[in-house]
């Protein structure tokens, strides 16, 4: 279930074995905020079809980034 945020966050991807189509090593993910997924250890990001699924959180590393950059970010995200 999608859940949306005025809160965008990022992550960089580190592992993409088994999901090589959905998910690009070292390419920046938008984070879809999903506490219920958080609680089983994954994490919702948009891939590389431009919608949001769970991966597991070990595959994705968070990135904190400046307001302006967050904001340059997201002008540019699908979502």
């Amino acid at each position: 279930m999608k859940q949306q945020s005025s809160a965008a966050h990022f992550a960089v991807c580190l592992d993409n074995e088994g999901y090589e189509a959905p998910l690009e090593v070292e390419k920046l993910y938008r984070v879809v905020p999903d506490e219920e997924a958080a609680t089983h250890g994954y994490i919702r990001v948009v891939d590389e079809s431009g919608e949001d699924y769970a991966f597991s959180a070990s595959r994705f590393h968070p990135v904190k980034s400046p307001l302006t950059v967050e904001q340059a970010l997201l002008a540019a995200s699908p979502i």
